[in-house]
């Protein structure tokens, strides 16, 4: 599968991208500027140089043109960055990772963004795609390094079902990851809300503790 990355020269974007490519997918990695998006596509590919990482840069509208596409930018960007390049998404998956929030002193806040969650404010930014929100609860620092295994549950919301097992066959492709499906769309409000919970215990711990639920069995 070919997979395109908006915003994929942030921290968030960069890290998913290189997980991706490194279980073997193509990975388009979007950028409001196509230089930009080069330069950290050469950057990647020599920092991994040992291993065979499809990464491609390209603008917003390059990653728009991919089979599923990701929205990696920062939340207050999201919508706008979607809607510049809606009419490339009609019908197609589109997964929500962003997190609305802000560091006041020395606590994480959540912030209400239009919609409640940014992934229904993406939703209604691009009404004929199908959106999905996950990735919320997986530290960016985390993704990037490669050698480091994840482990974690990555909860996983949509409107369409067809959504939701798209983003969760990819989640389910990254070793040790495990997709849950948490629900409809109206989920992710509670799910972007819970990752400045996460990054306060992070920050008091000094660790880079993720999300698991026990007592589900999948067979």
């Amino acid at each position: 599968m070919h997979i395109g990355v908006l915003g994929g020269t942030g921290p968030a974007g960069q890290g998913f991208a290189l997980r991706l490519a490194s279980v073997g997918f193509t990975v388009t990695v979007g950028s409001r500027s196509q230089e930009r998006a080069t330069e950290i596509c050469t950057k990647l590919c020599d920092q991994w140089s040992g291993r065979d990482l499809k990464i491609l840069p390209g603008d917003n509208a390059a990653a728009a043109d991919a089979e599923l596409v990701v929205v990696a930018t920062p939340w207050d960007a999201a919508a706008p960055t979607v809607s510049a390049v809606a009419d490339r998404l009609g019908g197609k998956v589109v997964l929500s990772m962003a997190n609305a929030l802000v560091r006041v002193g020395h606590e994480f806040v959540p912030l209400i963004p239009p919609r409640g969650s940014v992934a229904a404010w993406v939703q209604a930014a691009v009404p004929k795609a199908m959106v999905a929100a996950a990735m919320h609860h997986v530290p960016a620092r985390e993704l990037a390094e490669l050698d480091h295994q994840l482990l974690g549950d990555v909860l996983v919301c949509s409107d369409h079902p067809a959504a939701t097992d798209a983003v969760s066959e990819l989640i389910a492709a990254l070793p040790r990851l495990r997709p849950l499906d948490a629900g409809m769309l109206s989920s992710a409000s509670a799910i972007e809300a819970l990752t400045p919970v996460l990054l306060q215990i992070n920050s008091r711990y000094k660790t880079r503790a993720g999300i698991q639920l026990t007592n589900i069995d999948l067979g």
